[in-house]
């Protein structure tokens, strides 16, 4: 093959290349000019962020002829032998394709013997967490005393899994996430060597998709490359890494912040349907409105945004929309984020979040000042101070005697403020079985603990309720207080949306007190059973008629609800 892929091609070949780690190269190359350096080192750190590259430039530089040096000179025969693999004395080793113990007892046989060109026999061991426990074992010795002429570099991206007494025995470098600013810099030097145009924009959508690794960034360039015509736009890119651009975001956020719900699922649906990943929309999403927080905090920030460019469109949402929704859409996206990792239907809980961060109200005062004219306030505020004035005079002047206990009137009882639907329920009643609830009752604990992942406050409004009938496409729950299933009405359209995901099947969710429902259910119960004639005797007459809605009933609410009482 004639082509080289960027990220071989542009692989750092000195420390001044290994880009964005300089907390690291700075040290190694001080202990390598004073002759300090360790037998045993440990590179931690993301995927392509410069592990493995440095420690091959290490091997090179402690085994270069033109030594001391901070630098490999790249020139000399042992540096040249050491980039093509031709010097058997820097052995890489890939821990995920040699996990056993004979593998590592091999090494441990072999670094007795003294290098045979280079001053210095090294180890690369990538991914050294996949070896096992017994390979750790049978490693340990020889890492803690090698012979003088042997230097261990173990690279891993999950250090965690490193038995501590490893790396207690070992000098550790954790590698960071490269920032965005330097991997924009490093591919516009590289396309600049290799003759091709790409916007700014371009190349900071692809650095945001990188997700701070060198190689990932290069190797979605090469991408661009191959996919665009003459110059890469930001539309290539968008299209090669799947996001979504900031037109889009811009737009959803205007509807959002105006509560258009209708317009934000337009907006999201037509998205999802060009090829988007919902959840690339909301990674995306998240730092966009981050962007949106930073510039509003001050313009002077405009250097440290990640997602956002700074347009006019960008300026006029920054400008309109106010800190607190900013930061409860990024706090509810953020959730979304975690839940979607665990379930098959993505879009329906980013569908679910848009539209509760849509729905939210806006600030307090905002809402007053827009609900309640001025003219009112004022005419309040003085019937305020008037009042207090009264107060004021009744306390100088003394306050009469309230009328005794027995002539006070008694307080009227509080009406209801929550209207039962008879009607919908009858109807329900009508078509109910007793395998339907006895299907939602099963599937009841996971659609409570997927509503409070969604919304705890609409959790809390049903989860002390009982599925009490159902029918195909509705259910009647019976709620222990009134007031809660006034608040739960807020939170139907959510409940219903996330019970349809969790039965496959929509089914609507009917409300009703827990006393209502237990007279409810006897009268309907008490009309099937007097609406039953028949043409036997008397004593025939009656047996029938009990037994048959009784039957009923059992069908209906299930055996262990009904208790039949002589």
């Amino acid at each position: 093959m004639s082509y080289q892929a960027l990220y071989r091609t542009y692989r750092p070949r000195t420390f001044e290349d290994v880009v964005g780690q300089s907390h690291i190269t700075q040290t190694l190359q001080n202990a390598i000019s004073t002759g300090k350096f360790s037998h045993a080192y440990l590179f931690s750190g993301p995927r392509g962020t410069g592990k493995t590259s440095a420690a091959k430039i290490f091997a090179q530089t402690i085994n270069c002829e033109k030594m001391p040096a901070t630098e490999p000179c790249n020139e000399c025969a042992s540096c040249k032998g050491i980039l093509d693999g031709s010097i058997q004395d820097v052995i890489e080793i890939d821990a995920a394709s040699n996990t056993s113990v004979d593998d590592i007892r091999d090494i441990r046989e072999k670094v007795k013997y003294a290098s045979s060109v280079v001053p210095y026999k090294v180890y690369i061991i990538d991914e050294v967490h996949m070896i096992s426990v017994n390979a750790f074992n049978a490693l340990l010795k020889t890492l803690e005393e090698p012979p003088a002429h042997v230097v261990f570099i173990l690279a891993t991206t999950e250090p965690h899994k490193i038995p501590l007494t490893i790396i207690s025995r070992c000098q550790r470098f954790d590698f960071k996430p490269i920032h965005n600013r330097v991997i924009i810099e490093r591919m516009r030097t590289i396309m600049e060597k290799e003759a091709v145009n790409i916007t700014d924009e371009a190349l900071e959508q692809i650095a945001l998709a990188a997700e701070g690794g060198m190689r990932d960034a290069l190797s979605l360039l090469d991408q661009a490359i191959s996919y665009s015509d003459e110059q890469i736009e930001i539309k290539d890119v968008l299209t090669v890494t799947g996001g979504v651009s900031q037109d889009v975001l811009t737009n959803i956020a205007h509807t959002m912040y105006e509560r258009n719900s209708e317009e934000t699922l337009r907006l999201f649906d037509e998205m999802v349907e060009n090829g988007k990943d919902p959840g690339r929309f909301v990674f995306d999403f998240i730092y966009f409105l981050r962007d949106v927080l930073f510039y509003k905090a001050t313009p002077k920030l405009q250097d440290h945004l990640e997602r956002a460019i700074v347009t006019e469109s960008f300026q006029q949402l920054t400008d309109k929309v106010d800190v607190g929704w900013i930061q409860h859409a990024i706090v509810q996206l953020t959730e979304c984020e975690q839940q979607i990792k665990w379930t098959t239907s993505p879009k329906v809980f980013v569908e679910v979040t848009l539209l509760m961060i849509a729905n939210e109200q806006k600030n307090e005062p905002e809402v007053l000042q827009q609900a309640v004219p001025s003219h009112e306030i004022k005419q309040l505020t003085e019937r305020l101070h008037a009042l207090e004035e009264q107060l004021a005079n009744m306390k100088n002047e003394g306050v009469q005697q309230a009328p005794p206990k027995e002539q006070r009137k008694p307080m009227a009882k509080q009406q209801s403020t929550f209207k039962v639907p008879h009607e919908q329920i009858r109807s329900v009643l009508d078509n109910a079985s007793k395998a339907d609830i006895v299907k939602i009752r099963n599937e009841w604990a996971n659609f409570l603990d997927q509503l409070k992942a969604a919304n705890p406050q609409a959790h809390a409004t049903i989860q002390n309720t009982n599925p009490a009938a159902a029918s195909t496409d509705a259910i009647i729950v019976a709620f222990k207080y009134e007031i809660h299933c006034s608040l739960f009405m807020d939170h139907k359209g959510l409940a219903e949306s996330i019970l349809a995901n969790v039965l496959s099947n929509h089914i609507r969710i009917i409300p009703i007190p827990e006393e209502n429902w237990l007279q409810v259910r006897e009268d309907y119960i008490q009309n099937k059973g007097a609406n039953h004639t028949d043409s036997d005797s008397k004593e025939e007459q009656e047996e029938q008629e009990v037994e048959p809605h009784i039957e009923q009933a059992q069908q209906l609410f299930g055996e262990d609800v009904v208790e039949i009482q002589e």
